[in-house]
């Protein structure tokens, strides 16, 4: 008796679907009228529908698709997501692997001989700083000297100046003495 009723239920599921792709059939047709009915818009192959009429034809014929058709979209997106997900999955694992790779490197010969040059380098930038800075130095006293000397010579001259000077001021405070003493002889 069972089997009777599933055969029955799978009769009437059968007779359903048969009567939906019908429907969908007799939507489609209603929808190929719609369009064969538009107008035509002037100079041009394109038409005028009315919008309303065709996206309730749309409706109908989306609510009629047979189950399976929703099925397969929903495992098609659903296949989709999965990939999606195992890509990013796949990704991270590369990722991952790739910083390992990267420590493996840094504890390897390639990371000895970076340090080594790195040293190497280092000690070339210090014997460079060590002769610019000598060079400097010397530089520094070579004109520190000349400055030196041209202000002992200035300082030479100053003196012989002065004592020219001295001597000239000794003379004409002299003259001018004598000048004043003659001059007061004359009052007398």
């Amino acid at each position: 008796m069972e089997e009777q009723n599933l055969s029955f239920y799978a009769k009437e599921d059968k007779i359903g679907k048969g009567q939906n792709i019908m429907e969908m059939f007799t939507l489609l047709e209603n929808l190929e009228d719609l369009l064969e009915r538009s107008r035509n818009l002037p100079f041009s192959s394109k038409s005028v529908v009315n919008k309303e009429e065709m996206l309730d034809l749309i409706k109908e014929i989306r609510i009629k698709l047979p189950d399976e058709l929703k099925q397969a979209k929903w495992v098609k997106e659903e296949r989709q997501r999965i990939l999606v997900e195992a890509q990013k999955e796949a990704d991270g694992i590369v990722k991952e692997a790739e910083n390992r790779i990267i420590a493996m490197i840094d504890e390897h010969e390639i990371t000895r001989k970076a340090y080594d040059q790195k040293t190497e380098i280092i000690e070339k930038e210090n014997k460079m700083y060590r002769e610019i800075s000598r060079g400097t130095k010397e530089y520094a006293d070579s004109i520190l000297g000349n400055t030196e000397d041209v202000l002992n010579e200035t300082l030479t001259k100053l003196h012989s100046n002065m004592n020219e000077a001295m001597k000239l001021m000794e003379i004409s405070l002299e003259d001018t003495i004598k000048t004043i003493q003659n001059s007061r002889k004359e009052l007398k």
